[in-house]
């Protein structure tokens, strides 16, 4: 019996060391796979009879040995749209189960996977190699709050990014405590220009006309050529120091009063903006337009301090002409930025990263993708670098993790092993058969 049984337990060993061969197989021939997972070879002992007395061959039996949790080399690419991930979790990703109008219907399995050759298709979708489509949370184009209770595939809509009307100008500078001669005056006013928005994107330029009423007093007078009702939209007296009976710093706004046209102005208030508000219509309705000369009594917005010559330090404005699309990119917190040439971006989803507790008992699926089992736990989709979640890193993807080296090495051994078994059998064959001629 234990020649017989040295046979099988042989064959046994010549099985389970194809299996070894063939994982080793899989990992060398996809060792420049990106977000490839390699298989390694575990094996198991079953036994026939063992006592104290007695030992009979068993058998072995090989049971692949899945290495899902370690991590992969990061290779920087050209690609903007790669992804990789630096500790623990995986992308969530859909696959398509067909076409309605031209646009993919997706399958209602999820899949995981760590290939994050990300590029963009022809209907704005986040597709990887394997030709799975990115998810993400959806993200409120209000609030920019990510919806974290839904996945869904990313689509990139490549519109324009519509006109902002110009609401509020903050402007910066200082005007000059002794202006040069002849300047400064009714006649020959310092003048500065902002260029505004309208609702319809195209923009104007309105003109602030200074003129100095005394030391510390000056008027500014408000003009936009392209204003329908004229040009000329009010004018308001902005005092300085002492000039305003305030107690307020010398060449500090103290105080916006005689507001005419258009002009309002809510007056002096101690530590509080330093506002004018107009109102302008370029063709598309009146267009109400705050005007930010700084904070009462401090020296950020608009001084008067010595100098001869108007001295600009800062314009903003918060509106904007219409955009066309103009890119799409991707940040290390998972958000998916569309860029406009206007100069704008729009957040319109993230990505998260999703982590099981054993991920190495995920199911092995076609295109370095998996889905989750009983024993790999619940996929929980977190915020990239959050509650244990690895970290994003862009432009870059992960390769395999297959070390060549390595699995040449076992390579040797098991084929050492599996001739060792073949040599087992052939032995014990000729033993059997010096047993059966025994009786010649």
């Amino acid at each position: 019996m234990s020649l017989f049984g040295s046979i099988n337990t042989a064959i046994s060993g010549l099985s389970a060391q194809s299996s070894a061969f063939g994982n080793i197989s899989d990992n060398v021939a996809n060792s420049q796979t990106v977000g490839y997972k390699r298989v390694d070879t575990s094996f198991i002992d079953y036994l026939t009879t063992s006592t104290p007395s007695q030992n009979q061959p068993g058998s072995v039996v090989a049971q692949p040995d899945y290495i899902n949790n370690i991590q992969g080399a990061i290779t920087q690419t050209d690609n903007p749209l790669g992804l990789a991930i630096t500790g623990q979790g995986f992308f969530a990703v859909s696959e398509t189960a067909g076409q309605v109008n031209g646009l993919p219907t997706f399958n209602a399995q999820q899949f995981y996977t760590r290939a994050g050759d990300f590029t963009m298709d022809k209907n704005g979708y986040l597709v990887n190699s394997a030709g799975q489509y990115l998810n993400g949370w959806s993200v409120n184009p209000q609030t920019g709050v990510a919806d974290q209770n839904a996945l869904s595939p990313i689509q990139i809509s490549q519109t324009a990014d519509n006109p902002v009307a110009t609401s509020n100008v903050t402007l910066s500078a200082n005007l000059p405590a002794t202006p040069a001669s002849g300047t400064a005056t009714a006649s020959s006013p310092i003048s500065s220009q902002i260029t505004v928005y309208d609702a319809l994107g195209t923009s104007h330029v309105v003109n602030l006309n200074w003129v100095q009423n005394s030391a510390n007093d000056w008027t500014v007078s408000i003009d936009a050529p392209d204003d329908t009702g004229g040009g000329t939209l009010g004018s308001a007296e902005v005092q300085f120091g002492a000039a305003s009976a305030n107690s307020v710093p010398a060449g500090t706004i103290g105080n916006i009063t005689s507001a005419t046209g258009s002009v309002t102005t809510s007056g002096y208030s101690a530590g509080q903006a330093a506002t004018l508000q107009f109102s302008a219509d370029f063709g598309s309705g009146t267009q109400p337009i705050t005007l930010n000369l700084g904070t009462y009594g401090q020296t950020a917005g608009v001084t008067q301090y010595a100098d001869t010559a108007y001295s600009l330090r800062g314009l903003t404005q918060n509106g904007v002409p219409p955009g066309a699309f103009s890119g799409v990119s991707m940040q290390t917190n998972g958000d998916v930025v569309v860029n406009y040439n206007n100069g704008q971006s729009r957040v319109i989803g993230q990505v998260p990263v999703v982590t099981f507790n054993n991920a190495n008992a995920l199911q092995r699926q076609n295109g370095q993708a998996f889905t989750s089992t009983t024993e790999s736990g619940t996929p929980l989709a977190e915020a990239a670098g959050s509650n244990g979640a690895g970290t994003l890193v862009t432009g870059s993807v992960e390769n395999s993790n297959v070390d060549i080296a390595t699995e040449f090495s076992q390579l040797i051994v098991s084929q050492q092993a599996y001739s060792a078994n073949a040599k087992v059998v052939t032995t014990a064959d000729q033993l059997l058969q010096t047993t059966i001629n025994m009786k010649n």
